[in-house]
């Protein structure tokens, strides 16, 4: 998010960027899945997920009424369907609180819908909701959550019986005290446990929230202010003890956010092909970090260095959430990063070595993505022609901009799909069923496959509404599929007939969400792998031979190792 821009700022801005298009949006959308490139059905109040998730109040004047929260796929019961977690916040009226939201658990059924289990496992904190992590803290192999709050972050183990144990930050557990955001957990020095990185954006506190004034003239609208006029809050890392145990490691690890810049999305995925995760933070109204691991999980920040920083014009932009994949079929793993309103997505481009350069504009990324406000977003092949697509979750963060036509499409936003056709994008948000129509103000995007057909589905919270549930029964046009579950891998690498696909361990990442963590590859025609190589940190592989597609291939998992000590200096 950015303050508003002055006339010159806008005037720049619409000289250096696209115009929106709007074929996709003036274009005969079809009529049935069978006739559409995509298609997608919003079953989310039918599979039983109707729970509001509340941000403030109706006009947010205050920043942190604007930012929204986040939800997660996966599996908590390890019955092997994927389970939702919704995160939520608190609804304000009249400068006080009026409803205290409640996080809530959907367990699936095992065919796409669910059953609120939240008081049964014990996890509705009330806290004000930002983002959750998923990964096993405590290392007993089952799925644990972090939530980030307004307020002290919680941990809940889960113990593997249906329940979960809570701690939380103000009595001993890992997090923050003030307003953290984006958290992921993993595993950077390679010693078998995971660890966790939380960012944070500005410092606050409730009084001030509950007395705030829209104060900001934007597009001749008072709005809210910020967040430049605020403090940045300093992100954090916690080194993993054993037992769910965590200490403050940031300064030994190498992981100071020396501008305390206002960060929300983060991930973690091996950017420069080293057989370890780095770090890439998304900024707003700053450059982006990118914290390049040495393989002993200590981190330098390159990302000016590394070209993922700043737009390919040199300037900071309002960075939300971020993703990656090898969206152009040279293995190594782009980047990507959502954006403010009048700032497109930004696409970069690996050209190896941990370095990258901004492509948006000439993929096709840039166009269709500049007007919008965008936060969650994922890499996945939603056709399962093997090319990695884009989605962009859009929603404004000023109620007043539905008063301003001139400003775009409004507070309520319609979602971003943009096809992949060997690295280059095309907006196929018109002609993607009738899930593509939803207009809401939506922030967070997990991603997975919640009824078990092989094809990946997608969830989306929303602003002080439920949340919208895209069911993807596009036409598999004789495609094929593979879900791979490999804990603990960090590559996977799939060959057929002398074509190849890459699928990388992508943690955290959207908008304070969390998506499935399995690695899921469309394989269009090929009915039969020839080689399928799983790769883990440190460099270790396995392989495998003549592997039968439209399956889940799991193997065992695989704990880290602490790596070797460096020898001495000479």
């Amino acid at each position: 998010m950015r303050p508003a821009a002055t006339a010159l700022a806008l005037a720049l801005l619409a000289w250096a960027a696209p115009a929106p298009a709007l074929a996709a949006e003036t274009s005969a959308a079809p009529a049935t899945a069978a006739d559409a490139p995509f298609w997608f059905v919003d079953t989310a109040a039918a599979a039983g997920l109707t729970a509001p998730t509340w941000c403030g109040s109706r006009a947010k004047p205050h920043i942190l009424e604007s930012g929204g929260s986040g939800l997660a796929f996966f599996d908590y019961d390890g019955d092997g369907d994927l389970d939702l977690y919704l995160v939520n916040a608190w609804r304000l009226e009249d400068g006080r609180v009026a409803e205290r939201g409640r996080n809530r658990l959907y367990r699936n059924r095992g065919d796409g819908n669910f059953d609120d289990v939240t008081e049964t496992a014990g996890v509705g904190d009330d806290g004000w909701g930002d983002g959750v992590a998923v990964g096993d803290a405590d290392g007993d192999g089952q799925l644990d959550l972090f939530v980030t709050n307004f307020g002290p972050d919680v941990l809940y183990l889960n113990r593997g019986d249906g329940t979960f144990a809570r701690t939380d930050s103000s009595s001993g557990g890992p997090g923050l005290p003030g307003w953290s955001t984006g958290a992921v957990f993993f595993d950077p020095d390679l010693d078998g446990d995971e660890d966790l990185f939380v960012t944070a954006y500005i410092d606050c506190t409730l009084p001030q929230v509950l007395a705030a004034k829209p104060t900001l003239e934007w597009q001749g609208q008072p709005v809210m202010l910020g967040p430049f006029g605020y403090e940045g809050a300093e992100n954090r890392y916690f080194e993993n003890l054993g037992g769910g145990r965590f200490r403050d490691a940031t300064q030994a690890a190498g992981l100071v956010d020396a501008g305390k810049y206002y960060s929300f999305g983060v991930e973690a995925v091996d950017v420069d092909g080293d057989a370890d995760l780095d770090l890439y933070v998304a900024n707003d109204s700053n450059p982006n970090y990118l914290y390049q691991n040495d393989g002993k999980g200590h981190f330098q920040e390159v990302g000016l260095w590394s070209g993922a920083a700043l737009d390919g014009g040199g300037n900071a932009q309002g960075g939300m959430g971020v993703t990656a994949g090898d969206t152009d079929g040279d293995g190594d793993p782009e980047l990507v990063v959502t954006n403010f309103w009048s700032d497109a997505t930004t696409l970069y481009r690996n050209e190896g070595d941990a370095l990258f350069t901004d492509v948006a504009r000439e993929t096709g990324v840039a166009e269709p993505s500049f007007m919008p406000v965008e936060w969650g977003t994922t890499l996945s092949d939603l056709d399962l022609d093997g090319d990695l697509d884009l989605v962009i979750v859009n929603g404004h963060i000023y109620p007043q901009a539905d008063a301003v036509p001139a400003a775009g499409p409004g507070y309520k936003q319609r979602n971003l799909l943009l096809a992949n056709q060997r690295g280059q994008f095309t907006d196929a948000t018109a002609v993607a069923g009738p899930g593509f129509a939803v207009v809401e103000s939506s922030r967070g995007l997990a991603v997975g496959d919640a009824d078990d057909d092989g094809d990946l589905d997608l969830a989306i919270s929303n602003m002080d509404v439920p949340p919208t549930l895209l069911r993807n029964d596009t036409s598999r046009r004789g495609r094929h599929w593979l879900l791979v579950d490999a804990p603990g891998a960090i590559r996977v690498e799939a060959r057929a007939g002398g074509a190849r696909w890459v699928r990388h361990r992508i943690l955290g990442g959207s908008y304070l969400s969390a998506s499935d963590q399995r690695f899921h590859f469309g394989l269009g025609a090929a009915e039969r792998l020839d080689l399928l190589i799983v790769e883990y940190p440190g460099g270790e592989s396995v392989q495998s031979k003549h592997v039968d597609v439209d399956r889940i291939v799991q193997l065992a998992p695989r704990k880290g190792r602490k790596p070797a000590a460096a020898p001495p200096a000479p």
